[in-house]
């Protein structure tokens, strides 16, 4: 009996201490907070911004899909490892299915937002460096992406559904193991496949994380070219992509870009003490687990949980680094002072306003050649009789007038701009 208390104050002493949970709880309800406010908030914003003409649908539906995925890694992880790893570690009273359910959920919107940061940088890199391959596949495409990055990211989780449950510590002596000493892990039956499955998503997460770095990479030499590279037209035929776009459309493409090298440097920091944590469960067995072993994993859960949850707050602050407009329209929806104008709206009154000081400075111009016009032909011959019968109406354009304002200038004024529907489908 006193071999059996002495080992449960062993595992009881590896808990932090009140000041330690107190302060890990402010810090991940402080975490959980900036989370749902800035992953709510951008869902809103990316909508907001699409239906007023600045992004793009599927860029739009790329962001939605990333912010849901931090939102559910935020909503389903944090609560249950506050209580789980910080106030009671040693100790689950949830049942063995709903410690299935949680690990499967948590790991599969976990490596869904890691997919999803791939398949956004996939589509972008086929509209820089491959612009015609990317326009032949456009139907659905990211619609497929999308989903095919969901499904995947549940196949990798769905071992976990056997692998994992809860289990409990015997002390000698016990036929039975001690209630306070049952905790959700993997079990020891099922070591072969858990192991498999946590060594597979390692390998997936680099391979992600090198995948959208090489693709990164090309997009910036692709920028930089004064060129782009030779690409096959529909029929066939070469032709280069010539770089010397607008600086709106290059600026808006250096924004995902970078965007992209962000979030590839964050998911690499951030997620790698979890991994490593992860990593450690699936290369020894419980049963072969020292005391020191044991030590280091105890104390290194909870700063390993800090950073991946961090990781899912980033976005948002990311997308108000990257995107200026992005970075306004969330700050009017923080303040509740919305007061963003439809892209084509500010289109149509900056032309509006380029119209009407045109029609203020042609009569000035208009006047002014037909006084030229009327004191050369009254120096140079006298006035026919038709001429003199029926005098130049100074209202009249003449005809030099039209070459002081070119074809595209007049065609920029005078073309009406329509505006589209505010809510398209």
């Amino acid at each position: 009996m006193e071999k059996n208390e002495e080992a449960q104050r062993d595992w009881k002493n590896l808990e932090p201490s009140l000041a330690v949970k107190i302060f890990l709880t402010a810090l991940y309800s402080l975490i959980l907070v900036l989370g749902i406010v800035g992953n709510g908030v951008t869902i809103h914003v990316a909508q907001l911004l699409r239906r007023n003409g600045y992004l793009q649908k599927n860029v739009t539906d790329h962001m939605v899909s990333l912010a849901c995925s931090d939102l559910l890694v935020l909503l389903i992880g944090m609560p249950t490892e506050l209580y789980s790893a910080i106030w009671c570690p040693f100790a689950s009273s949830s049942g063995d299915v709903a410690c299935k359910i949680y690990n499967f959920l948590f790991e599969a919107c976990s490596y869904a937002t890691v997919l999803n940061v791939a398949t956004l940088s996939f589509e972008r890199y086929l509209a820089i460096c491959h612009p015609f391959r990317y326009k032949a596949l456009s139907g659905g495409r990211t619609l497929k992406l999308l989903l095919s990055a969901w499904i995947c990211s549940a196949v990798v989780a769905l071992p976990l559904l056997v692998a994992t449950g809860t289990e409990g510590y015997v002390p000698k002596g016990r036929q039975e193991a001690a209630q306070n000493l049952t905790f959700c892990t993997n079990l020891s039956q099922h070591w072969v496949m858990y192991r498999t499955s946590i060594f597979t998503a390692f390998i997936l997460y680099l391979l992600i994380l090198a995948s959208v770095a090489f693709m990164c990479r090309a997009m910036i030499s692709v920028l930089r070219a004064p060129m782009g590279p030779v690409e096959s037209g529909p029929n066939g035929a070469q032709s280069r992509i010539p770089k010397h776009e607008s600086a709106r459309v290059k600026a808006s493409r250096k924004q995902t870009i970078l965007f992209l090298v962000l979030m590839v440097c964050s998911l690499l920091v951030c997620w790698m003490p979890n991994q490593i944590r992860r990593l450690m469960t699936a290369a020894v067995p419980k049963s072969a687990w020292t005391a020191s072993y044991l030590t280091g994993y105890v104390k290194l859960h909870p700063v390993a949980d800090t950073f991946f949850y961090l990781s899912s707050v980033l976005n948002p602050l990311l997308y108000n680094l990257s995107s200026r407009q992005f970075r306004s329209a969330f700050l009017q929806t923080l303040l509740c002072r919305l007061s963003l104008q439809h892209k084509n709206r500010r289109t149509l009154e900056s032309s509006q306003a380029s119209k009407s000081s045109g029609n203020t400075i042609r009569p000035l111009l208009r006047r002014s050649l037909d006084r030229i016009r009327m004191v050369t032909g009254d120096r140079s011959t006298p006035p026919s009789t038709a001429e003199s019968q029926n005098p130049p109406n100074p209202t009249d354009r003449p005809p030099n007038a039209d070459a002081l304002i070119s074809e595209t200038q007049e065609d920029e004024i005078d073309k009406p701009t329509t505006l589209p529907n505010p809510n398209p489908n």
